[in-house]
Parts: C-alpha cells; structure tokens; sequence
C-alpha cells in the first residue's frame, strides 16, 4: 500500500471594511486564484493585485507558494485589503521568521476604518441641516 503523500497547507484570514478573505498558501509555482480566476482577471484594476501581493515581495516568497484566496462582501479595494492581510497572516504561520518583514511594512495590522452610521436628525453621518440665523 502507497503512503499518503501530505499536503502542506496554511491559512489566514482578512478582513477590511465588509470584506472577509479566506486565504490558503500551498508550495507551488506563484499563482494567485481569487474566487476560482486569476486575480488579475478577478480584480479590475491591476493596482489592486500589485497591493494584494505586498506580504509576497516583503518576505521575498512571491514564486514560492500558489495562493487560492475566497473572498465575499464588500467591493474590490476592500476585498484587496483583506486578502493581503489574509496573505500576510498566512505567511506567519508558515514560518516566524517573517514576522519582522510584515510587521516593519505595517501588513500585519487589521486597517479598522468602517463607514459611520447615519445619525437621527442629520444628512449623513455628520452632515447636518443648514444653519439659519433668523
């Protein structure tokens, strides 16, 4: 009987603003599939996937691993966000050492900013009805 060949596999997951990334780095030849497409045909812009790709040219790992990446909600910039720091914390578990890299190229910390909500008796969230002196 053939041994089980293993796989070697690890996970991360982002998240910015209403998207959530779940990210799975197996060794192979650099791919990236977002949402089964290659993400440049995923994203529109390429700026997006050059942003996407951070935590890769930090730790200089960019052909090492082929990535698979399933994100849902929110639009294509928030999506971008979540998946990178979705790479990068998948990159942590991979191995420690990266930790200096990611953490000096600020990839490691979650970006907090959400829209406000809308407040009673306002426009917006802050834009208010305009002032009449008499």
């Amino acid at each position: 009987m053939a041994a089980k060949k293993e796989v070697v596999m690890y996970r991360g997951t982002g998240r910015r603003k209403s998207s959530v990334a779940q990210v799975m780095l197996t060794p192979g030849q650099g791919e990236i599939i977002v949402n089964g497409k290659p993400a440049l045909e995923f994203f529109p812009y390429a700026t997006l996937v050059q942003d996407m790709e951070q935590p890769l040219e930090a730790t200089g790992t960019k052909s090492d691993f082929s990535i698979r990446i399933t994100v849902k909600g929110g639009g294509f910039t928030g999506q971008a966000g979540a998946a990178r720091l979705g790479i990068a914390r998948a990159l942590l578990e991979a191995s420690k050492d990266y930790k200096p890299e990611l953490r000096g190229h600020g990839l490691l910390t979650r970006d907090a900013r959400v829209k406000e909500r809308k407040k009673y008796g306002l426009y917006g969230a802050r834009r208010a009805p305009q002032f009449s002196k008499r």
